[in-house]
């Protein structure tokens, strides 16, 4: 069996561990954490569909669409808490919008 993954499967890989990034730009530091977690999931499943929209091949299909979105959420929390948060980009990312008083 051989797997042969498009390169909208892989953009949408990138794009998915960029996304707790994304998530720390438009929210602050006191925003709840299950609204953080909310707005990745919508984040993940639009990616999700949008990759399965862009990859070539015959026809649309929203099975393979709703896995790429729960693959895109997954990676999506593991990266923020494997990579960007013990790094210190998660709380930068949030920091760079605030005024200093």
């Amino acid at each position: 069996m051989s797997v042969n993954l498009d390169q909208a499967y892989w953009l949408g890989l990138l794009v998915s561990v960029v996304l707790p990034v994304l998530v720390g730009l438009v929210t602050t530091r006191v925003t709840h954490p299950g609204t953080k977690a909310v707005l990745l999931l919508a984040l993940s499943t639009a990616n999700g569909f949008v990759v399965e929209y862009a990859a070539p091949g015959p026809g649309y299909s929203v099975g393979t669409a709703a896995v790429l979105a729960l693959v895109a959420f997954g990676t999506g929390v593991l990266s923020h808490f494997g990579f960007w948060k013990p790094v210190g980009v998660a709380g930068r990312a949030q920091d760079s919008f605030t005024k200093a008083a």
